[in-house]
This record gives structure tokens, C-alpha cells and sequence, in this order.
């Protein structure tokens, strides 16, 4: 065996006993919690923070919310839909025929058949323009938005946050969820943007103002 790896050893095996003699140590909590930003002005920030990631972003009224979705599906197309299975039905009025709920016994790679899959969503953090997805009626199983390349994502105003404490709050530990902030992109390879390699490369976001 290498010299350096038995160091490497050493340390880890000191690292083992340090951890299970010592004592009980508490996490520091001298951050910001609350956030100070609300109202329009928060909307603003994430609208800001996720054109910055590119994501495409439409604001509207509830009474709106349907001609909006209806308005984007036509922009793109779309002829195949499938949605969380506890949005509003009549959210959907405008699509009518062309849209099925998700069947989460359903095989997940059929996901990648459909036009495009529509869900609400649980929290957003302005601050970070990070949209999080937890598994449920509203926000779909975790394969509804991480397969298909195309995702409508509605974001109510209330449930818009400024600080990532305050989002993590939001969230149910006991739960599946996905953070998302813009389309699916990596780096990794020379420094070169590819969109699309593990989620949708297409993300809409319609904030509902109320």
C-alpha cells in the first residue's frame, strides 16, 4: 500500500473515533430567517432570477390562468398533455380532449412521448429563483417533471418566499422533492452549456398574481 493512501486511511480512521466520542455539537442559527422583501417586489425578483436562468416566464390573474396556459400551449404547439392530477379541472377548460391526468403507476418512460406535463408547484425562493416540486396531487410524482422535455410549472404569489430558510421551511422532510431554477443545463464538459441532459430543457413558469 501507497504511503499516501495510508495516510489517507489514517485520517479517516481518526476522523470515525473523533465523531463518536465527541460531544454533541449544535448547529449555529445566526442567519437570516425572514426574509425582508414582499408584495410585488418579490414577484419581481423571481421573475428576474428565473429569465436569468431562462426559463420563460408569463404573469396573470386567477380569473386569467386558464387563456394564459391555453395561450402558451398554442404558442408551442402542444397537442399532447399530461398534468398532476390535482390541478383544477377547469384550469384545463381550453384544452379540453387534449389533456389526461398522470397515472403514477404508469411507466415513467412514456413521459417522454408527451408534448408537454403541467403542475402547480409548492414554494419558490425569489432570492435564489428556485421553484420546489414535492410529490403530491398538485406537484405530481417526482418522473412527471423530470422526464419530459417540456414543463408548465404554475406559481401562486402566496406561496412566494424571499430566503431559502424560509423555503425549507415550506417542505415536507418526509417527502419527495425536486428544486428546480430554469431548464434542466450542465457545464461539466469544457465549460459548455447543454440543455436537456436530466430534465425538461423548456420551463414555463405563469405566476399568478393573486
Amino acid at each position: 500500500m501507497s504511503t499516501a493512501k495510508e495516510e489517507i486511511l489514517r485520517r479517516i480512521r481518526s476522523a470515525q473515533k473523533i465523531s463518536h466520542t465527541a460531544e454533541k455539537v449544535e448547529a449555529p442559527r445566526e442567519y437570516h430567517r425572514a426574509g425582508s422583501v414582499s408584495g410585488p417586489a418579490l414577484i419581481e425578483m423571481l421573475v428576474d432570477r428565473l429569465v436569468d436562468y431562462k426559463a420563460d416566464v408569463h404573469e396573470c390573474s386567477s380569473a386569467e390562468l386558464s387563456n394564459t396556459l391555453a395561450e402558451v400551449f398554442t404558442e408551442r404547439s402542444v397537442q399532447n398533455l399530461v398534468y398532476a392530477p390535482g390541478i383544477d379541472q377547469a384550469v384545463l377548460s381550453a384544452f379540453e380532449g387534449q389533456a389526461r391526468a398522470d397515472d403514477a403507476a404508469a411507466n415513467p418512460r412514456e413521459l417522454s412521448l408527451v408534448d408537454a406535463v403541467l403542475t402547480e408547484s409548492l414554494v419558490s425562493c425569489a432570492e435564489t429563483g428556485t421553484i420546489v416540486l414535492e410529490s403530491g396531487d398538485l406537484c405530481g410524482r417526482r418522473a412527471l417533471t423530470l422526464v419530459p422535455d417540456r414543463h408548465v410549472c404554475i406559481v401562486r404569489a402566496d406561496s412566494i418566499v424571499h430566503r431559502v430558510p424560509e423555503m425549507i421551511e415550506r417542505m415536507d422532510p418526509t417527502k419527495p422533492s425536486t428544486m428546480i431554477s430554469g431548464p434542466s443545463a450542465t457545464s461539466d464538459i469544457e465549460l459548455s452549456r447543454v440543455e436537456g441532459v436530466h430534465g425538461p430543457r423548456d420551463l414555463i413558469v405563469v405566476i399568478v398574481r393573486d
